[in-house]
């Protein structure tokens, strides 16, 4: 069975701006841009291997690796790479920054970028 990338996606939006005993609103809002991200990924990349012939190279530079090979296969998967870059960047942001500015609404901007990815890749797999 594999797994549904889409359960990223709602954990994400189940998470964004809690907080609780031992964590804030901002460590909710960064690990659910982390999740809405991967739950893109994860989409993106299965729709890679499976309409495109991408090899999955289950290495860290598969990140990167995936954005170059969509941005060579045309129009729509170029449109897939430029958004998965935007979730990438703002996921780094929010894994290895100290000071996220405009957290709040970067979490929103991701939560619909993902939503949008998923939507795109399940239609055409």
């Amino acid at each position: 069975m594999t797994f549904n990338w889409r359960e990223y996606l709602e954990l994400a939006r189940a998470i964004q701006g809690q907080c609780g005993p031992g964590y804030s609103q901002e460590a909710a809002d960064r690990t659910a841009i982390s999740r809405a991200y991967y739950a893109a990924f994860g989409t993106v990349r299965e729709y890679a291997r499976r309409r495109l012939g991408y090899q999955p190279s289950r290495k860290s530079a598969e990140h990167g690796q995936l954005i170059t090979y969509l941005g060579r296969h045309g129009a729509g998967p170029l449109a897939l790479a430029q958004t998965l870059s935007r979730l990438r960047l703002l996921r780094n942001q929010c894994d290895y920054d100290d000071a996220v500015p405009g957290l709040a609404l970067q979490v929103i901007e991701v939560l619909e970028l993902a939503e949008v990815i998923l939507r795109g890749c399940m239609g055409a797999m």
